[in-house]
């Protein structure tokens, strides 16, 4: 429990200390640093949603909501993979509603820096930096009505598409979702430059 309690009010002190421009002694980063590195991993998220939303768009008008679902399943991965590969960073989706397992909150971070962007009015984005690695957070919202074809609640989901999502993600935790509602978070892991 102290643990916990000390790893939360760490976590809190690095995003006041980063978030104020402050230099961070441990981690040596200047505001300029910070400030580059925040435009960094908005770029980054913007690109990787802007091509997610661009295929996803593509996919419901070939085949409606049922053949988009069939495509996340098959192409979402690749799509961030080769993101990744062409801006040299690790992206991904984090969340705790998630709908594929991979996206769930697997680090001590994620879960620290979920629990606490969930408790703000307007959550924004966030730079982090866990020993070597800056990570940047940028909250995910439901903004389009389209969104909730498959992330709404179960009972606005065409019944094709929620049997697919049963089929293809059967512990799926990813509906009920309202518009505009907090549904994840892009995290941009990029390398700290010394």
């Amino acid at each position: 429990m102290k643990q916990k309690l000390f790893f939360s009010i760490s976590i809190l002190i690095s995003l006041t200390l980063l978030s104020c421009g402050q230099r961070n002694a441990k981690n040596e980063m200047d505001a300029e640093a910070y400030s580059r590195l925040l435009k960094i991993g908005n770029h980054i998220s913007a690109q990787a949603q802007t091509s997610l939303l661009s295929h996803v768009s593509n996919a419901m008008k070939k085949g409606g909501s049922l053949y988009a679902v069939e495509f996340c399943n098959l192409q979402a991965s690749s799509i961030t993979d080769s993101l990744s590969n062409h801006f040299n960073c690790t992206i991904s989706r984090v969340s705790d509603k998630n709908r594929n397992p991979e996206n769930n909150l697997k680090t001590a971070t994620d879960k620290q820096l979920w629990n606490w962007v969930t408790q703000q009015d307007a959550p924004k984005d966030t730079l982090v930096v866990v020993k070597s690695q800056a990570i940047y957070y940028k909250p995910i919202r439901t903004a389009m009505p389209a969104c909730l074809q498959c992330h709404g609640p179960a009972e606005g989901i065409q019944p094709d598409t929620y049997e697919k999502l049963q089929a293809l993600y059967p512990i799926d935790k990813a509906t009920g979702y309202k518009l505009n509602e907090l549904r994840g978070l892009w995290k941009i892991e990029l390398a700290q430059e010394n």
